[in-house]
This record gives C-alpha cells, sequence and structure tokens, in this order.
C-alpha cells in the first residue's frame, strides 16, 4: 500500500477533514493574528495588516508574561503530583498480591469523570465550613493554623487547589500505566536484589526508576500537554483570580479576545500558545514513534 497510488485515494477523506477542520482555522489565526482588530470597533471584519506588532506586544505585555509563570507553576504542579502518585500506586499495587486486581480497574474511574465536574465538586468542597475544612477539623482538632485560609482567595492555595483535579485524575491513570511498565520486568530481577540483601529504597532507586524512566517521560509530555492549554478549571473555580494568580495563557486569550473583544492580539498569543504545543508534541512523537 505505501508504493501504490492507491493509498492515497483512501488517505483523501481523512486528509481532507483534517485540513478543514485544522489547517484553515490555523492559517485564519495566523492572518488575524497580523491584524489589527477590535470587535467593538470594527465588528465586520479585520483592519489594516501590522505585522508583527501583535506579537511584539505580547512579548512587552506584563500580563502576558503573568499568564505564562501561571501555566508554568500550574504544570510543573500537575506533572510532579501526578508522577509521584502514579509512581506511588504502582509500586503499591505490584506488591499488594490479590488486592491488586480488585483496585486495578478502579483507577480510571478518577479520570473518566468530566474536568468541569471535577472543578466544580472540589469549588464546593473548598467553601468555608466545606468538606475539607470539615476533615481539617476532624484530623487535626487542635491546629487551628488553616482554620481561616479562603483557599481559593489566596495566591499559592490558589493554585494549588486548581492543580488538583488534574492529578487526582491523571495520577491513578499514570499508576496503571507505571504498572504496566513493572510487569513487563521479570519479578525474578527484584528477588535477586532482595537476596543479595538491598533493602526497599535501594531496589527502588536502583532497579524500578530505571525501569520507569522512559515512561516517566512520556507521561511528563502527556501531562504537560493537558496542563498547558487548560482553561475549562481555571473558569470554573477561580476566573482566573484572586487578581490574576490563576490566570493561564489560555484563560488570557480567552480574556483578550471574548471581554475585550481584541482579537488580533488574542489570535496572536494563540498563535504563540499553538507553537509551544506543536514543540512537546513533537517531542512526544519522536519519543513514541521511533525513526527508520
Amino acid at each position: 500500500m505505501r508504493r501504490s497510488r492507491a493509498s492515497w485515494f483512501f488517505l483523501l477523506p481523512g486528509l481532507a477533514v483534517l485540513v478543514i477542520v485544522t489547517l484553515l482555522p490555523i492559517i485564519s489565526v495566523v492572518n488575524i493574528s497580523l491584524r489589527e482588530w477590535v470587535l467593538t470597533e470594527t465588528p465586520d471584519g479585520p483592519e489594516r495588516f501590522v505585522g508583527l506588532e501583535n506579537y511584539q506586544t505580547a512579548f512587552s505585555d506584563a500580563q502576558f508574561w503573568n499568564s505564562v509563570w501561571v501555566t508554568s507553576v500550574y504544570t510543573v504542579m500537575t506533572v510532579f503530583f501526578s508522577l509521584v502518585i502514579g509512581i506511588g500506586i504502582a509500586v503499591v499495587i505490584q506488591n499488594g498480591g490479590k488486592w491488586g486486581s480488585i483496585i486495578k480497574p478502579l483507577l480510571i474511574l478518577p479520570f473518566a469523570v468530566s474536568l468541569v465536574l471535577r472543578g466544580y465538586s472540589f469549588r464546593f468542597m473548598l467553601l468555608d465550613f466545606g468538606v475539607i475544612d470539615v476533615m481539617l477539623d476532624a484530623i487535626f482538632p487542635s491546629f487551628t493554623g488553616l482554620e481561616d485560609v479562603i483557599w481559593l482567595g489566596e495566591t499559592w492555595w490558589a493554585r494549588f487547589w486548581v492543580s488538583v483535579p488534574i492529578f487526582w485524575g491523571w495520577g491513578p491513570l499514570t499508576g496503571l500505566m507505571f504498572l504496566g511498565a513493572l510487569n513487563n520486568v521479570p519479578k525474578s530481577i527484584f528477588e535477586a536484589a532482595r537476596v543479595d540483601g538491598a533493602g526497599t529504597w535501594r531496589i527502588f532507586r536502583s532497579i524500578t526508576l530505571p525501569i520507569l524512566r522512559p515512561m516517566i517521560f512520556v507521561i511528563t509530555l502527556l501531562v504537560t500537554l493537558f496542563s498547558v492549554r487548560m482553561f475549562d478549571l481555571i473558569q470554573v473555580m477561580t476566573f482566573g483570580g484572586p487578581g490574576r494568580d490563576t490566570e493561564t495563557i489560555n484563560y488570557y486569550i480567552y480574556r483578550q479576545g471574548f471581554q475585550i473583544f481584541d482579537m488580533g492580539y488574542a489570535s496572536a498569543l494563540a498563535v504563540i500558545l499553538t507553537f509551544v504545543l506543536v514543540l512537546f508534541s513533537y517531542l512526544y512523537a519522536r519519543r513514541m514513534i521511533p525513526s527508520d
């Protein structure tokens, strides 16, 4: 089929769909990003050609760089906790005996829950006298340091809790991925290490982590791609607040395009974000698709 012209005939419908729903919108956005277009002033269409002016504005915009910083912090937290939870789950289940076969099917459930539903659920749990406060009071009745904290009203707490629904779903899923990698390794390797006197930490550091390193790289790219384009959770939990402390790049683009109505500038920001996502996608593809 690779040498046959007929292969292109079968590919044409799929290629046509990709061009219509992907390539043409990208070309349109790039075109708008090179023009001045504020919807409240010229609702009929873009105005004059301004070249790279919108891009220059972006790189000198303090609010844009704030959104880059927020997105970076948010992504690092989601990736770190997803990996830690996933590796922990994989190691525990691998040594869990018969309970592992019962727990494994349940691990996919958190990821299957809608992201918006997760966001609303955590938002209500974080209200005053919500589930989180009740649990803390029950577990630490004599600890009063957090009783007056407004979880979504303070910068670092807001950033942390907005990331929780992500690694709450990704953590168990990555645990399944890591478990699949560990199950491909003969158990005799771990048994031989124990016979040689290696402790749990030495086995984890010298055997488990090297085995999981390729999967760690792949999962890091996946969760990064998912986190960088985050919009849903910000919209339902914090609306970018307090102030602009949880305003990610995607949410900043939304604010510029659909609240300020500066479509030219919003398109330039969208092109920049697309370039970043393409870069991460390229790295992921290079890792997953071996070269000839």
